[in-house]
C-alpha cells in the first residue's frame, strides 16, 4: 500500500474538521452543533442608538457627597444654614461662625479633597462657599458613567441571550447596540432602557396622601405610584403613595435575583438576596420598624409596600407585582445585571425584517454562484487540465472558509459575503502566479515533474509575501473597525489563510497524485 504523506494525511484531516463544523448550518438535526452566525443584515433584527444622560451621573455623585459631608458635620459638631446642590451642579454651602468654617475646612481638606472651593463670599456674618468637581473629574465621571452603562447593557443582553450582539460606544456619550434575531422588540427596548436603581423606602403613614396631591408633600416625602394591571381586561391602575425620601438600602448590596412561584397564588415573583452588608442593614431596617410599610421602590416606582410583621434575617425579600413570567425574567435580568448609572434614551431605532435578510442571502448566495462559476470555467479555459486542479483547490477553499466561520462563532454579515467572493478571486490567483512560472520551467525545457516542483519552489515566496500583507491589512481592519467592516476582515482573514493551504499544499498535493508513477512527456497547462 502506498504510505500516506503529511500533506495528504494534513488535507484530509482539514477537509473532515471544515465539513463537521459546516454540517449544523444546513443540518442542524444531524449534528447538534453551533451554526453560522448570521448578522442584523441577514437575518433582520433590531438597530439602536442609546444616549447616556451622564450629567445625570454627576448630579448622583454630587448628591452622595452632600449626604456625605452632612454625617461628617454631624459627627464632628459642625454646624451649617445651608448646604445643597445647584443646577450647574454646584454645591452651596451657608456657614456662620469661625469654629463652624475651620470645622469645615477641615471635613473638606480630610475626606473631601476633590472638591474645590469656586469662590468665598461674606453677607451680614454668614460666609457662603460655592464648591465645584474640577472639570477633569467632572470629564472622567461622565466618561466612566457611559462605560458603565456599555457593560451593564451587555451584561442584561447576554442574560436575555441574544447571539452576537454587537455593543459599542460612539462619541462620548452615546452606546450602538444591534441585536440579530430579535423579534420581541418592545420587549428588548424596555429591558436595555430600564435604569433599575431599587430603593427600600419607609411609607409615610403619619401623612395624609390625599392632601399632599392637592398640594405639596410633607418635607421629606414624595408622591410614588403603584401601576397595577389586570391582564384580564388589560386596565391599568395608579395607586399613590406617601414615600419618605431617604434611601434605607438601595440594590448596590445585591448579590443575586431570580424568578420563583408562589405555591399559594401560583404567580411568579423575583426573590434577591443580598451581601453580608446588606444582610445586615436590612435585619436593622425591619427590627426597627416592625408594623410599619416598607416601600420597594424601582426607578420610582413602588412595585409593593407590605408591612413588615418581624424582623428579616438571612438577607433575603420578596419583590411581588403581579408579573407575567417575562416581566419577572427581565426584572431579575435587570437587578442581577446592576442599575444603570445614569438613564439613557433611545435617539435612533431601526428594525430589519427576516424577510429582507432572506432576500440578502439570496442575493449573497447568488452572486457567489455566478462569481464562482465564471472564475472555474476561465482556469478550466486557460489552464486546461490544470485549471481543473485549481477548481477543486477553490472549492475545498470555499468549504474552509465556511468551516472556519462555524469554528469560531463568527458572525456573517453581507460585507462578509463579499469578503468571500473577494477571496474566490485572491484563491486562484495564488494559483495564477505557481502557474505561471510552472509553464516558464517548461518554455525552459524541463520535464513536466521538474517544472511543477520547481513551479512550487520558486512561485511560494512571492505567493505568501502578496497574501501575508493583505492578511496584516485584514487584522488591522478587525481591530480597528466596527460592524459590517469587521464582517468583512474575518472572511477576508479566513480566505487568505484558506487560499494559501489550497494554492501551496492542497494543488501541490493533487499534482503529485495525478502524476505519481506516470511517465509523463507533456503537461496540460
Amino acid at each position: 500500500m502506498k504510505k500516506i504523506s503529511w500533506r495528504e494525511f494534513t488535507i484530509v484531516a482539514v477537509l473532515i474538521a471544515a465539513l463537521v463544523y459546516l454540517l449544523p448550518t444546513f443540518h442542524a438535526e444531524l449534528w447538534p452543533h453551533k451554526k453560522i452566525n448570521l448578522g442584523l443584515d441577514l437575518q433582520g433584527g433590531m438597530h439602536l442608538a442609546l444616549e447616556v444622560e451622564n450629567e445625570k451621573a454627576v448630579e448622583t455623585t454630587i448628591e452622595r457627597m452632600i449626604h456625605e459631608i452632612k454625617i461628617d458635620l454631624r459627627k464632628k459638631s459642625v454646624k451649617y444654614l445651608e448646604l445643597s446642590r445647584n443646577p450647574d451642579n454646584s454645591i452651596t454651602v451657608k456657614l456662620e461662625g469661625e469654629d463652624n468654617i475651620n470645622g469645615f475646612n477641615s471635613v473638606l481638606s480630610d475626606d473631601f479633597s476633590n472638591l474645590k472651593i469656586a469662590s468665598t463670599t461674606r453677607d451680614s456674618g454668614q460666609t457662603i462657599m460655592v464648591l465645584k468637581l474640577p472639570d477633569k473629574v467632572h470629564e472622567n465621571i461622565k466618561k466612566m458613567a457611559t462605560e458603565q452603562a456599555l457593560e451593564t447593557i451587555r451584561n442584561r443582553i447576554d442574560a436575555f441571550g441574544v447571539s452576537e450582539p454587537d455593543i459599542r460606544i460612539q462619541g462620548e456619550n452615546r452606546i450602538l447596540i444591534q441585536l440579530p434575531g430579535i423579534t420581541d422588540t418592545k420587549r428588548a427596548k424596555e429591558l436595555i432602557g430600564k435604569t433599575a436603581r431599587l430603593t427600600f423606602q419607609l411609607v409615610d403613614e403619619d401623612g395624609d396622601v390625599n392632601e399632599a396631591l392637592k398640594g405639596t408633600p410633607p418635607p421629606g416625602d414624595e408622591i410614588l405610584y403603584q401601576i397595577k394591571k389586570n391582564y384580564r381586561t388589560g386596565m391599568t391602575s395608579k395607586i399613590p403613595f406617601l414615600i419618605k425620601k431617604r434611601v434605607l438600602l438601595d440594590g448596590s448590596s445585591l448579590t443575586d435575583a431570580k424568578v420563583q412561584i408562589a405555591s399559594q397564588y401560583n404567580e411568579p415573583y423575583v426573590g434577591i438576596e443580598f451581601d453580608r452588608r446588606g444582610a445586615r442593614i436590612f435585619e436593622r431596617i425591619t427590627g426597627a420598624n416592625i408594623k410599619k410599610r416598607l416601600a420597594i421602590v424601582l426607578d420610582k416606582t413602588v412595585y409593593s409596600a407590605p408591612v413588615i410583621q418581624d424582623r428579616i434575617a438571612g438577607g433575603r425579600a420578596q419583590i411581588t407585582g403581579n408579573f407575567t413570567m417575562d416581566e419577572a425574567k427581565d426584572l431579575a435580568i435587570v437587578l442581577r445585571a446592576g442599575a444603570l448609572p445614569a438613564p439613557v434614551k433611545i435617539v435612533e431605532e431601526r428594525t430589519v425584517g427576516p424577510t429582507l435578510g432572506a432576500d440578502s442571502i439570496r442575493k449573497g448566495i447568488v452572486s457567489t454562484i455566478i462569481g464562482g462559476l465564471v472564475v472555474i470555467l476561465f482556469m478550466l479555459m486557460y489552464y486546461r487540465k490544470a485549471g481543473l486542479i485549481a477548481d477543486i483547490a477553490l472549492v475545498m477553499n470555499i468549504i474552509l472558509i465556511g468551516g472556519g466561520l462555524a469554528a469560531f462563532q463568527a458572525t456573517l454579515t453581507l460585507p462578509g459575503i463579499a469578503g468571500i467572493i473577494l477571496t474566490i478571486g485572491m484563491a486562484v490567483d495564488a494559483n495564477v502566479i505557481i502557474f505561471e512560472r510552472i509553464r516558464e520551467e517548461l518554455f525552459a525545457g524541463k520535464t513536466p515533474v521538474a517544472a511543477i516542483n520547481a513551479g512550487f519552489d520558486r512561485a511560494t515566496l512571492t505567493v505568501l509575501d502578496a497574501n501575508i500583507t493583505t492578511l496584516i491589512a485584514a487584522v488591522v481592519l478587525f481591530q480597528y473597525g466596527t460592524g459590517p467592516v469587521k464582517g468583512f476582515a474575518v472572511t477576508l482573514g479566513l480566505g487568505i489563510v484558506s487560499s494559501l493551504f489550497t494554492a501551496i499544499i492542497v494543488s501541490k498535493s493533487l499534482f503529485d497524485y495525478f502524476l505519481s508513477g506516470k511517465k509523463v512527456s507533456t503537461l496540460s497547462i
